[in-house]
């Protein structure tokens, strides 16, 4: 039996209540249950594996988040049991993050939002503990479909990214068009992020592949692109591994944010980031760790055809 809970209230049926009103005459359930939600429309296909674990290989994987012939997503997490230093810390599950070329990374901030709403949920709490491979998130309910999580600290360490060879992380040697000399930071995942005047003249599928791919990331990177619109606004777009411009990314506006406080380009330490599809809060804390708030969405829920 699934253990997502979703209340009548929020109109979030259980997977197998969607499958059997919704299915053709002639036709079979099979398939592991999932659920499509999204933050700011970075979609995720999530799966319970806490009973049953599930472990898709490759081309499984690429199937299911092909919008063409599977569910379609940027990326694929699996809730898990914690581990056992996740049980020590009191965590509530494991969240698992696959991307579609088979990547598993360690942070994600608008997966991370849309998990812990549905354990905030299933628990019916107002916090939660999210146990992921970077460390363990701080959860919080807010009002209505908008969740609060504590993303950890922000390294600025060149081995953490990693980098091919030392450099100064305020100011990695890389030029590409109009993109100069970007900060280097991780959170989980790999970042750079520029700061253009204009973010509007910014041709991000062309500039930042090149970036991407620069043989001084040998896991390659995620590439933001920032614009400062006064001491408390900010705009950014980013362009995610393995290769995709996101409507909007969490640990992007996270990582956005404090790189404009390491250059001095901005003094407050509270900022709504703009992206394509809406805002996320950011408030860098007094021990440099960062609280990320913004909105989750559900789509819908089903079973997958493999």
């Amino acid at each position: 039996m699934d253990r997502l809970f979703f209340p009548e209230g929020n109109r979030l049926p259980t997977p197998d209540k969607i499958v059997k009103e919704k299915t053709w005459p002639g036709t079979t359930v099979s398939g592991r249950s999932f659920l499509k939600m999204h933050g700011l429309r970075n979609h995720f296909i999530i799966v319970d594996g806490r009973d049953e674990p599930f472990r898709p290989n490759l081309d499984e994987l690429v199937q299911i988040c092909d919008a063409q012939v599977g569910v379609g997503g940027e990326q694929l997490l699996i809730i898990e049991p914690p581990s056992k230093r996740g049980l020590e810390k009191k965590a509530h599950a494991f969240m698992r993050i696959l991307n579609i070329d088979g990547r598993e990374v360690g942070a994600c901030g608008n997966a991370a939002r849309c998990v812990a709403y549905l354990l905030l949920e299933e628990t019916q709490s107002n916090h939660i503990i999210l146990e992921t491979a970077s460390g363990m998130l701080e959860c919080h309910r807010e009002e209505g479909l908008t969740v609060s999580i504590n993303m950890g600290q922000i390294s600025m360490d060149w081995r953490d990214m990693p980098l091919a060879e030392e450099q100064d992380m305020n100011r990695l040697p890389i030029r590409n068009g109009p993109l100069k000399y970007p900060v280097g930071l991780y959170i989980g995942t790999p970042h750079v992020v520029f700061f253009v005047d204009e973010l509007s003249g910014i041709d991000m599928e062309n500039v930042a592949p090149p970036v991407q791919e620069n043989p001084l990331f040998p896991e390659q990177v995620n590439v933001g692109v920032a614009e400062i619109i006064d001491e408390n606004n900010m705009r950014l777009a980013v362009y995610e591994r393995p290769g995709i411009l996101t409507s909007a990314c969490g640990s992007g506006a996270c990582v956005a944010v404090y790189a404009a406080l390491s250059l001095g380009l901005i003094k407050s330490k509270t900022m709504t980031v703009e992206m394509q599809a809406g805002s996320v809060y950011i408030d860098i804390q007094a021990d440099n760790s960062v609280l990320m708030t913004g909105p989750v969405a559900y789509c819908f829920s089903g079973r997958l055809a493999i």
